[in-house]
């Protein structure tokens, strides 16, 4: 065993270890934001090809290509936070909640409760003030790290692009160190992680971003307040197994209601019956040519990427996972299953 250890661990061997884990501390910072640009990268690669072929410009089409994938992203993130914030701040300026106290009264008339609206309420009043303002709270101290985000944007675009433009060489630098015997592995987990890249996207965030519109339509046209937003918060909870669109299209049900509106109440059900079955019929059509990731992987991933990397956590989360998935299931079939 020490021959062993002696044969493994050389000199230069050890040296790289040790400049490899002082890198990556330098790098955990910012990893979030570079495994995100990885990410973008796939997905600007075949739109900047695209334009090359017209322009013959590569740096040129990059960039374009990039302006198209993360100039929606960014004011997406930005519409969001305006509208959560114009929300949060209309809440915390209206002290009475009329309409809130109006619809649970005409609400608990039809239960049978021995519940005082009034000191329902009231409680009410107080916990959505304490949210609102815990929410309000957290976005000004996001805003107020301005240099962190601009610094994170621009390792974002640097990484997208320079992932763009070298991403064949960094593979073919990382093969190069790949024993013969396991490069036939190297290659077909490659393969893997770019099918489970291309089921995630097309099979969930192009769902995602179906749904979503078709939710922006139909809540603006029923009239609800905030109907695009409402929208967008449903192309997102698309995302996340289990929840769907459901929580907001009942929550409208409940609300409309409470508020005696209730052909608009059927309505809204039905409307979100459909978005449903949309995801039931979209989902698989787009994902089934790709890999096949179980809805659990996802669900953590969802979950718990957050925990970890912030907002973008919601993107890096299922897509580690999903490739940690590809990475164990070709280590399987090549070298425990024997089909290599």
């Amino acid at each position: 065993m020490a021959l062993d250890i002696k044969q493994y661990f050389t000199p230069p061997v050890l040296l790289i270890i040790l400049l490899l884990v002082i890198s990556l501390m330098f790098i955990f910072p910012v990893l979030n934001m570079v495994l995100l640009g990885a990410v973008l990268a796939y997905i600007v690669k075949p739109i900047s090809c695209k334009i090359q072929s017209k322009l013959n410009y590569s740096s040129i089409s990059i960039i374009i290509g990039m302006i198209i994938v993360l100039i929606p992203l960014i004011l997406l993130f930005g519409y969001i936070t305006y509208e959560i914030s114009s929300v949060i701040t209309s809440i915390l300026a209206d002290s009475s909640y009329s309409g809130v106290n109006s619809s649970i009264s005409h609400l608990l008339s039809y239960l049978p409760l021995n519940i005082d609206p009034d000191s329902l309420t009231s409680s009410l009043d107080s916990s959505f003030k304490d949210i609102a303002t815990f929410i309000l709270n957290y976005l000004v101290s996001f805003l107020g790290k301005f240099a962190n985000i601009i610094l994170d944007l621009f390792i974002l675009v640097c990484s997208v692009f320079y992932f763009v433009r070298d991403g064949d060489k960094c593979l073919s630098f990382i093969k190069d160190f790949v024993p013969d015997d396991s490069k036939g592995f190297f290659d077909d987990t490659v393969e893997s992680v770019k099918d489970v890249l291309k089921s995630i996207f097309f099979g969930h965030f192009l769902t995602s971003i179906i749904i979503g519109i078709f939710g922006c339509i139909g809540y603006t046209i029923l009239g609800y307040p905030y109907g695009i937003f409402l929208g967008v918060i449903t192309g997102i909870l698309q995302l996340i197994p289990v929840f769907g669109p459901w929580p907001i299209y009942w929550g409208l049900f409940f609300i409309d209601i409470a508020s005696g509106n209730y052909p608009r109440a059927v309505i809204v059900l039905i409307f979100g019956f459909f978005l449903s079955t949309v995801d039931m019929y979209i989902r698989p059509a787009l994902s089934s040519h790709y890999a096949d990731i179980h809805p659990l992987i996802l669900l953590i991933g969802f979950l718990s990427g957050p925990l970890v990397y912030g907002v973008v956590g919601f993107i890096i989360g299922p897509l580690i996972l999903g490739i940690t998935y590809a990475v164990l299931d070709s280590f399987r079939k090549e070298y425990l299953l024997g089909d290599g």
